[in-house]
């Protein structure tokens, strides 16, 4: 079995944890974007949250509302289709050669 500091070397181990942390990073800001974009819509353009979306009482609040929800979702599924296609693949790999 090999040391953590002869894993934190391997080129591989390195690989990983560059991709994971990149990845992270960007779906957070993406998130984020997205989140204090609703909150200064909410703080300085209530009125066109509240209009009407139609003739019905829906407002286009309510779809904006759903947008946010929906891709924190979206975000995450990314993050888990990256990480079961191939961080998975690098961590086994990793663990395959540390034996």
């Amino acid at each position: 079995m090999k040391s953590w500091e002869e894993i934190e070397r391997n080129p591989k181990f390195v690989e990983l944890v560059s991709k994971r942390k990149s990845l992270g990073w960007t779906l957070s800001a993406v998130m984020l974007i997205i989140y204090l974009g609703f909150i200064m819509l909410v703080a300085y353009a209530p009125k066109m949250l509240g209009a009407p979306l139609g003739a019905g009482v829906t407002t286009i609040g309510i779809p904006v509302g759903i947008f946010v929800i929906v891709s924190a979702f979206i975000l995450t599924g990314i993050y888990v289709s990256k990480a079961n296609a191939e961080f998975d693949n690098l961590t086994r790999q990793i663990v395959e050669e540390s034996k």
